[in-house]
């Protein structure tokens, strides 16, 4: 490659940085402007924007006196939540409210610095920086409001993180999982051998002593465990569409709020429940199965396997609030950075199921609370699509590890390294 390619090349990845940037800038701008207006009735009036100034605080209260919200059947994270929910105070002059939206805007910004940083190296793509940026905002204001952002950081740049430090990898995936289980998903797809074994006891080690720290520093740190055992059917999960309709046909159940969430009560609501877990553990058996069977790694088989596990963990799920597809947004938006993802079709089913979120809350919301059949049919779409994710991403990431899709060795390259593994290897 001579001298003008290399600086055409330079100058052309300078200008989409630039324009990444300046799409980063107005998106966030038009979020912070649709969370000052959260009154209106299109966007929750007000309870998008509740959830950090009413709950968020209050919790804050509870956990500023060394102590986790135990008797509040809303609590249901795991202990590193709380260190979360604290943050807002390292900044001191500002509310409450105002610090923490902009430490979540700070964890928005670490992401898309770490999918752009990455996704600008030679043999990778900006693809994933893209997807984050734009596709964040399909959420309107919701992602401001939450703390899955922060979450989502962590499991970001545990997978980007992996191929040069395994010990980075399991420590982030670990503090991730300490704040919301899902993280540690992101670990099922490491490489066989010292990759694995890297990341997996530093993960081990990371979380042991942190949650040691937490539960030094916190009384009852363990109760979430309680509260989230109680919970039942949301009504933007799979179960719920499935009992929405059911209220067509005569089904007795009623929606109430419950849990931090409008769940359905009556009949058989249980039963669904208990369908969903039983689903779940199909989903990890179906993954466990998978790593044992796989015998092909190319670089992003990591990126795959970890959006394939959050996608079948979310869609067999009590509970598919909106923010949950922060997460597939984030984890997908790392495969593509990798030119052998196998994910894109994938990446975009994600893209129009969180449109569809967006329409479902705040916009016709009451709709969905409702039942009727206007919120049945967009719980369904973006159900339906979420779930014909999950079914593609599985099959996708089986049938490209599989011995059969063997094929000569690529290139080498910083992007282009195959693992091909004995018949003989362990878990």
């Amino acid at each position: 490659m001579n001298a003008v390619t290399k600086a055409v090349m330079t100058t052309a990845g300078k200008r989409r940085l630039l324009a990444l940037a300046a799409a980063w800038l107005g998106t966030r701008a038009l979020m912070l402007w649709l969370l000052a207006h959260d009154a209106a009735p299109r966007l929750g009036s007000g309870t998008v924007a509740r959830e950090v100034w009413h709950l968020y605080h209050d919790w804050y209260g509870t956990l500023a006196h060394g102590a986790f919200p135990a008797h509040d059947p809303l609590w249901q994270y795991p202990p590193g939540a709380g260190a979360v929910l604290l943050s807002p105070a390292l900044l001191p002059g500002l509310t409450y409210f105002q610090a923490f939206v902009l430490l979540t805007l700070a964890a928005d910004a670490a992401i898309a610095l770490a999918l752009a940083f990455v996704g600008n190296r030679p043999g990778r793509r900006l693809l994933g920086a893209a997807m984050w940026v734009g596709g964040l905002p399909l959420l309107l204001h919701v992602p401001l409001a939450r703390y899955d952002v922060q979450v989502t950081a962590f499991a970001v740049i545990s997978l980007l993180t992996l191929p040069r430090s395994t010990r980075a990898c399991g420590v982030f995936a670990a503090l991730g999982a300490l704040v919301k289980v899902w993280p540690a998903l992101v670990l099922l797809g490491t490489p066989r051998g010292r990759t694995t074994r890297s990341a997996w006891v530093w993960a081990a080690v990371t979380g042991a002593g942190s949650l040691a720290v937490l539960a030094t520093l916190f009384a009852h740190p363990f109760d979430f465990l309680r509260q989230q055992g109680g919970r039942g059917v949301q009504i933007e999960s799979l179960g719920g569409t499935a009992l929405a309709f059911a209220t067509h046909a005569g089904w007795p159940g009623k929606v109430q709020y419950q849990y931090g969430a409008m769940e359905f009560t009556g009949p058989h609501v249980r039963t669904v429940a208990h369908l969903s877990l039983a689903l779940t553990a199909v989903a990890f058996a179906l993954l466990l199965l998978w790593r044992l069977r796989a015998r092909r790694w190319t670089p992003a088989t990591p990126y795959d396997a970890a959006l394939s596990a959050v996608l079948l963990f979310t869609v067999t799920s009590r509970v598919i609030s909106p923010q949950y597809m922060i997460w597939l947004l984030g984890l997908a938006a790392v495969c593509l950075t990798s030119r052998h993802t196998v994910q894109r079709p994938v990446a975009a089913l994600v893209l129009a199921a969180t449109a569809l979120s967006a329409v479902a809350y705040p916009a016709l919301y009451g709709q969905v609370i409702a039942c009727t059949w206007t919120g049945c049919a967009l719980m369904f779409a973006r159900n339906g699509l979420l779930a014909a994710a999950a079914v593609l991403s599985l099959v996708r990431l089986w049938r490209s590890t599989r011995p059969a899709a063997l094929s000569p060795a690529p290139t080498r390259g910083p992007d282009a390294v195959t693992h091909r593994l004995p018949q003989h290897s362990g878990a």
